[in-house]
């Protein structure tokens, strides 16, 4: 199994659902930003909707700390748009729905089921590099909370400005961090 933490996202040109429209994304628009790539098994589901609406609640947040999120599933951008119109849960996101029905992504990043067709659950950061700086990936029946997943964007933003400090267990903004030297060997 090769280390997905720091290599270079995938190049992807696919469809997407977004607010009200199907648009072609591509990893050129990806290019230069931080981005959050959040694969679910499929559209129509049981967790899904609540991970999705769960995210949705925080994609105000993201954007204002520079993050773009994209929601990807192997359902194609068809399938986004009736669920969209079919769930008042759905409605409420206004981030770009990924139509991965090639898995070109999910392969991509490891998350392919192949004998189902559909993705695990995983959730990715990309820097504005292009390399991914936070991977999860869990089994599809365990859901995945936005306010974790958004206290550690902040930590990778955190790290990433700030050369020489890591972010310890249970950071949040603002708090302490630490810098690595000698001097705190076994003194945490």
């Amino acid at each position: 199994m090769q280390p997905i933490i720091n290599s270079q996202f995938p190049e992807f040109k696919v469809q997407a659902y977004h607010n009200g429209a199907f648009k072609t994304v591509s990893s050129d628009d990806v290019k230069g930003k931080w981005a959050i790539f959040f694969f679910y098994p499929a559209d129509f589901t049981f967790v899904c909707p609540t991970e999705l609406v769960d995210l949705a609640e925080k994609y105000e947040q993201l954007q204002q700390m520079g993050i773009e999120v994209y929601s990807v599933s192997t359902d194609s951008h068809f399938v986004h748009k009736a669920w969209h119109d079919a769930s008042e849960s759905i409605r409420k996101i206004q981030y770009p729905m990924l139509a991965d029905p090639t898995g070109v992504l999910s392969r991509g990043f490891g998350v392919m089921i192949e004998e189902d067709g559909m993705a695990y659950r995983g959730t990715f950061l990309v820097n504005p590099e292009g390399k991914i700086k936070i991977a999860e990936i869990q089994d599809n029946s365990i859901g995945r909370n936005a306010d974790e997943l958004v206290r550690k964007v902040a930590a990778a933003q955190f790290v990433a400005t700030h050369d020489g400090e890591v972010c310890p267990a249970k950071w949040q903004q603002g708090a302490e961090t630490l810098k690595p030297s000698i001097d705190l060997v076994g003194k945490i």
